[in-house]
C-alpha cells in the first residue's frame, strides 16, 4: 500500500509543476515534440530489447528492463534538462503527455515482454486491470494536481519546491528498499545488469541527441530530447514490478533493473550534463 501511495505523491508533485499551457504547447512545436515522443514510445523499447538480447539477459530481469523502457520520464528529467541548459518547456510537455499515455503503452509493452521472455512461466496479466491501475497511479494524481494548481496557483507555486524535495526523498527510499529487498540477487547479477543498463543509458542519450540534430532541431531541443530519452521514471518501474509480483512478494526481481537503473544512470548523465552545459 505504501509504494502506490508514494508513487501517486511523486506523480502529484510532477503535476503541480504543470499547467494547461504545457499540453497546448505541443501543437505549437509539433516537430520537436513528435521526435521526442517517438523516441520514448518506439525507439526506447526497441533499443532496450536489443540491449537485452545483446547482453543475454533473460527471465524476470529482461521483463524488468522492458518495464523500465515502458515508463515515461519523471521530475528528474525536467531538472536535468534545466541544468543542461535545455528547453525546459519541451521537457515538461514531453513528460506530461507521455505520463498520461503510459496507461495505454505500459500494459502493451508489459504483455509483450512477459510473453517474449517468460513464455508459459509468465504470471497472468490482465491488460484492462493493469491499464486501470496505471490510470490511478499516473493520470489521476497529475489531473488532481492540475485542478489544485488551477484553484490555488500561488499556494502551489510556493509548495512546488517542497513537494519536489519530498518526491526526491521518496524516490531514494524506494530505490534503497528495492535493492535491500533483493540484495543477494542484486550483488550476484550486478556484473551483468550494471553494464547492460549503463550501455542502455549511453546509447539512448546519444541517439536522443543525434537524431533530432539530423532533423534540424535547435541545440536546446536536441539536449532536451536526449535527456528525456535517456531518463526514465524508475519509481514507476518498481511500482509496476510490484503489481506483477503481487503484494505478497514485495520488491521482487522484476523491480531490480529499475532500482539499479536509478543509481547507474548518473554515471552516464553526470558527464553528459557537464558536456551539455558547455555546448552553448
Amino acid at each position: 500500500m505504501v509504494l502506490p501511495l508514494a508513487l501517486a505523491f511523486i506523480m502529484f508533485s510532477l503535476g503541480v509543476g504543470l499547467t494547461a499551457a504545457d499540453f497546448l504547447r505541443v501543437g505549437k512545436r509539433p516537430v520537436a515534440f513528435m521526435i521526442g515522443a517517438l523516441h520514448q514510445l518506439v525507439l526506447l523499447p526497441l533499443v532496450t530489447y536489443a540491449v537485452i538480447i545483446s547482453f543475454g539477459i533473460t527471465g524476470a530481469f529482461a521483463v524488468g528492463m522492458m518495464i523500465l523502457a515502458a515508463c515515461p520520464g519523471g521530475v528528474t528529467s525536467n531538472i536535468i534538462s534545466r541544468l543542461a541548459k535545455g528547453d525546459v518547456a519541451l521537457s515538461v510537455s514531453l513528460t506530461a503527455v507521455i505520463s498520461l499515455t503510459s496507461m495505454f503503452t505500459v500494459p502493451i509493452i508489459l504483455s509483450f515482454a512477459l510473453n517474449a521472455f517468460m513464455g508459459a512461466s509468465a504470471p497472468e496479466l490482465n491488460i484492462a486491470s493493469t491499464a486501470f491501475t496505471m490510470f490511478l497511479l499516473t493520470v489521476v494524481p497529475i489531473m488532481l494536481a492540475l485542478v489544485v494548481r488551477r484553484l490555488a496557483p500561488d499556494a502551489m507555486t510556493r509548495a512546488e519546491p517542497v513537494l519536489t524535495r519530498i518526491a526526491t526523498v521518496l524516490f531514494v527510499v524506494i530505490i534503497a528498499a528495492a535493492l535491500a529487498g533483493n540484495w543477494g540477487t542484486f550483488t550476484a547479477n550486478l556484473p551483468v545488469l550494471g553494464p547492460a543498463l549503463l550501455a542502455l543509458v549511453a546509447i539512448l542519450t546519444a541517439i536522443g541527441f543525434v537524431i533530432p540534430r539530423l532533423f534540424g532541431l535547435s541545440l536546446k531541443e536536441c539536449k532536451t530530447v536526449s535527456v528525456e530519452t535517456g531518463i526514465q521514471n524508475g519509481t514507476l518501474g518498481i511500482a509496476i514490478a510490484a503489481i506483477i509480483a503481487g503484494a505478497s512478494e514485495g520488491f521482487g526481481p522484476y523491480s531490480l533493473p529499475s532500482a539499479v537503473y536509478g543509481i547507474v544512470m548518473y554515471v552516464i548523465l553526470v558527464p553528459v550534463l557537464f558536456i551539455y552545459r558547455r555546448l552553448d
